[in-house]
């Protein structure tokens, strides 16, 4: 990064952040503090309205903007197809929220980028395969925002993937934290009070959501990610024939960690948090897949096999 793009990131980062000291500024930029000294003194000397408050660092003075950045083609497209997909993704709020930037972010372009981006835009798509609506109550998500927002803490009732015969679902309080979208379904991500421990929810099988009159203080080790690979302790190997691998390598399963083609067709390897996260998968490949190991997989697909012949059996 030359010095240019880097003291305009450096007023990027300080508008976005509020305060930084010159390590961290340093550390972003990967440089040394007496080269962020210069560029703070550069940044001050050019009429950039800076602050040096001690021990906490370098801040803008409040009210302070860069004027209206100009995109490029390529940026302008991204930005415009990434809230196209948003809006197709996400309830009726994020919606309006996602086609009002898209107007603030076609607004601002020069008429020749414009004329560009609309033409990429006609031309590319990008296809969400469900609607919120369809995955999960629109009102349930945003009453799970507001209870981000506020830190309030929720009551619902739970409907495990597995239950034993008509095992009523379970009633969880939990403080939420964060929500995920991993391919076509919503999670939340929240500090359980039984478990005493971080779980994710998947939203549509979350029914009577009750925001309770009791907030919570966001806990300080909670790191936003996705599901962690430790939680999955089933490793699973399956291998598809010949005959569907180029299928089998489009439709992976969420679990597949790992592919090999070998003489006998694809080894598919997959972590899942039990066996049965990949039965209704494997099941859907007929007799096109073998599961290799474990064992206890093989019964429980021979068992779910054989109470489908007898379904047909009974007709």
């Amino acid at each position: 990064m030359n010095r240019t793009d880097r003291l305009l990131a450096i007023v990027l980062e300080l508008q976005g952040k509020g305060k930084l000291r010159a390590e961290d500024l340093a550390s972003i930029f990967e440089t040394s503090k007496r080269t962020i000294y210069r560029d703070i003194q550069a940044l001050s000397e050019a009429g950039v309205p800076l602050v040096a408050v001690p021990g906490q660092g370098y801040a803008l003075v409040e009210g302070y903007f860069l004027p209206p950045l100009s995109f490029t083609t390529d940026e302008a497209t991204m930005l415009l197809l990434g809230s196209d997909f948003m809006a197709q993704s996400f309830d009726a709020q994020y919606r309006a929220a996602a086609q009002s930037a898209s107007r603030k972010i076609d607004g601002v372009l020069k008429a020749q980028v414009r004329d560009e981006v609309r033409y990429l835009r006609e031309n590319i798509r990008f296809i969400a395969s469900n609607t919120p609506e369809q995955r999960g109550s629109s009102e349930t998500l945003a009453q799970l925002r507001r209870a981000i927002i506020e830190r309030t803490t929720v009551r619902f009732h739970y409907y495990p993937r597995y239950r034993e015969g008509n095992q009523p679902p379970t009633t969880r309080q939990a403080d939420p934290h964060a929500l995920m979208h991993i391919g076509d379904a919503v999670y939340l991500t929240a500090y359980d009070h039984t478990r005493l421990a971080i779980r994710n929810y998947r939203l549509d099988r979350i029914d009577n959501l009750t925001l309770l009159a009791k907030h919570f203080t966001r806990r300080a080790d909670f790191r936003f990610e996705g599901p962690r690979m430790d939680e999955r302790s089933a490793i699973i190997r399956v291998l598809f024939d010949h005959e569907v691998t180029r299928w089998a390598q489009e439709q992976r399963s969420f679990f597949t960690v790992g592919e090999e083609q070998t003489s006998d067709g694809l080894l598919v390897t997959l972590a899942a948090r039990q066996e049965r996260d990949v039965l209704g998968w494997l099941l859907g490949w007929g007799r096109h897949v073998r599961v290799l190991e474990p064992e206890s997989l093989r019964r429980l697909v021979t068992a779910e096999a054989e109470a489908i012949i007898q379904n047909y059996r009974d007709l």
